[in-house]
Parts: C-alpha cells; structure tokens; sequence
C-alpha cells in the first residue's frame, strides 16, 4: 500500500539526493544499479526524469539490464547505469565503453549450498511447510506470485527479497522426498548474493 517512485515520502527522493552529491564531488565516472522495473515505472517517467537530471549535471549515460544468474545462481534482473563526466572524457572515450559479457559457466544452487546438513532451525516445521503452501496457492487463485519458490539444485533461484524470512516469499531448498525443505542459511544467502 506504500507509494512507489517520486511519489514515496521516504524513498522517492532518495535520487535527487544522489544528484545533489555527484554534482557537489563531480565523479569522472560512476555507476548506479535499480530494479529493471525503474525504467518503465510511471510509464517511463521516472527513468525520463533520471535521464535528464543526469543530462543536465554533464554525464553521458549508458545503461543495460544485466541478470545476475550469469555470475551468480539467482536470476535477478537489474539496470545498470554507468556514467561519464562529458568534459572528463571525449566522445571516443566514452563510446569505446562496453558491459562486461557474462561468464561461459553456468552457477547452480549446489553451488552455493553448505557442504553439510545445515542446522536444524533452517528446516521447515510440518505447520510452517503447510502455511507457505496455503499462502501460495491463496495467491495464485488471486492471480498474483506472492509465496515460496522451491528451488531446483542444479538450477538457479528467483530473486532473494529483502523480506526473505518475512512474508513467506521465500527461496526453499529441497531437502530428500520424506523431509520438508529448508530455508537457506545466511552464508548461502551471502553467496547467493555474491559475497
């Protein structure tokens, strides 16, 4: 029910913040990182506005959506925008940038995944497995994604949210046919991340 954007009390101006820093230090180049979902929030205004501002402090932008499950077993999608003083660098310069291309190996949950039975507490209670699961299927029938994700361990997870623990949107590991899944710990969630 919280506002998004511009129009959030508490986070909406969160950029014209940042604007006001890179136009006091003046970075040569830096780089700024969102939820793909920023440039087509408010029908695109909001990136329009982000665009300007940073046209008028003198940067010249460059921006791709980059999913993190090239590097990492977690498909999380965001944008990329890096930017470049125009009177610090040419024009040949700045054009000669490029966006890193994704590694050749594929990272898989395992991958991330303690090499020994985690501590019990990360397993999921009968009640608890039986709640997520009514949650999810609440909001199917609502035709929204809220609930768990069973994730597959050769495979990559959906996006660790910020309420991972929270709301029952959480990554769960498998665990063997006769036992419930788990959570994962905060070291996987750390190199889920890419710490």
């Amino acid at each position: 029910g919280r506002p998004h954007g511009f129009r959030c009390d508490a986070q909406g101006t969160l950029f014209f913040d940042v604007a006001r820093l890179i136009e006091h230090h003046r970075p040569k180049a830096f780089l700024l990182e969102n939820v793909k979902n920023l440039m087509s929030h408010d029908k695109g205004n909001t990136w329009r506005v982000i665009m300007e501002s940073l046209d008028e402090l003198g940067y010249e932008v460059r921006s791709e959506i980059i999913d993190a499950q090239a590097w990492v077993p977690q498909h999380r999608e965001r944008v990329f925008i890096v930017c470049f003083d125009r009177s610090a660098f040419t024009a040949a310069e700045i054009g000669a940038f490029r966006f890193p291309k994704p590694p050749a190996k594929q990272h898989r949950l395992e991958d991330v995944l303690e090499p020994e039975a985690p501590d019990q507490k990360y397993m999921l209670t009968d009640h608890l497995w039986r709640y997520l699961r009514n949650y999810a299927e609440k909001h199917q029938a609502k035709g929204n994604g809220f609930g768990f994700g069973l994730a597959s361990r050769g495979g990559v997870t959906r996006t660790l949210s910020a309420r991972y623990y929270k709301d029952g949107s959480e990554i769960l590991v498998p665990q063997p046919e006769w036992r419930n899944p788990r959570r994962l710990t905060p070291a996987e969630a750390a190199r889920l991340m890419g710490f």
